[in-house]
C-alpha cells in the first residue's frame, strides 16, 4: 500500500505531478529510489522542473464540429515560436481543442474554480449524502471524494484524455513537455455550442468525437 507521505516526499524530491509519483511507486513496489530512477527514465521528473518556465509563445487553434455545431478555441501556450511551429505542437492543440469540444470543461484548472462555487457544490454533496442516509461522521469524507469526481468533470487538465481514456489531459502534456523539451500549457478556451441554453435534442457530441478520433492513437 503506497502511503500519502511516500507520494509526497517523491514530489518533492522530483517535482514530478502526484499521479505520476503514485504509478512510480506503485511500479516499483514502494522503493523510493527506483521510483526516482523510474520518473527520470519516463523524462517526468525533468518535465516537472520546465513546467515552472515561462511560456508565452504558442498558437490559437480553432476546432469545428458536427457541421457548424460545435466551435473551440484554445490557446496553448511554449516556450519558442520554433516549437509552436512543429507539427507535434500543433496535434497537441488539435488534441486539446478537440477534448474541449467532447467532454464540455468549465475551468483549465482546479485552482481556477470560484470557492464559492467550490462551496455551494460541496453543500449539495452534503445534503445528498444525508438524504441518502449516510452517518453524519463519514459525511464529509464522502463529500471530500466527490468533489475530486467534480473537478475531474469540470476541469480540463484533470479530464481523461478522449483518445487515451487511462491519462489524464494533464499527463498527455506532461509526456508531451518532457518529449519536446519546452513548457507547455493551456492559457484558456471557449466553447460555442449551436442553441446552448435553449430547449432543443441533445446530440452525443463526446461520441461523436471519438468516433471521429477512432484508430488514431
Amino acid at each position: 500500500m503506497i502511503s500519502a507521505n511516500q507520494v509526497k516526499e517523491l514530489r518533492e524530491r522530483t517535482g514530478a505531478g502526484m499521479m505520476d509519483c503514485k504509478k512510480a511507486l506503485s511500479e516499483t513496489n514502494g522503493d523510493m529510489e527506483k521510483a526516482i530512477e523510474y520518473l527520470r527514465e519516463k523524462g517526468l521528473a525533468a518535465a516537472a522542473k520546465r513546467a515552472g518556465r515561462i511560456a508565452t509563445e504558442g498558437l490559437v487553434e480553432a476546432y469545428i464540429h458536427g457541421g457548424g455545431r460545435i466551435g473551440v478555441l484554445l490557446e496553448l501556450n511554449c516556450e519558442t515560436d520554433f516549437v509552436a511551429k512543429t507539427d507535434e505542437f500543433k496535434e497537441l492543440a488539435k488534441d486539446i481543442a478537440m477534448q474541449v469540444a467532447a467532454s464540455k470543461p468549465e475551468y483549465v484548472s482546479r485552482e481556477q474554480v470560484p470557492q464559492e462555487e467550490i462551496e455551494k457544490e460541496k453543500n449539495i454533496l452534503r445534503a445528498q449524502a444525508l438524504n441518502e442516509g449516510k452517518p453524519e461522521k463519514i459525511v464529509e469524507k464522502m463529500v471530500e471524494g466527490r468533489i475530486e469526481k467534480f473537478f475531474k468533470e469540470v476541469c480540463l487538465l484533470e479530464q481523461p484524455f478522449i483518445k487515451d481514456p487511462d491519462k489524464t489531459v494533464q499527463q498527455l502534456i506532461t509526456e508531451k513537455i518532457a518529449k519536446i523539451g519546452e513548457n507547455i500549457s493551456v492559457r484558456r478556451f471557449v466553447r460555442y455550442e449551436l442553441g446552448e441554453g435553449l430547449v432543443k435534442k441533445q446530440n452525443d457530441f463526446a461520441a461523436e468525437v471519438q468516433a471521429l478520433t477512432s484508430g488514431t492513437k
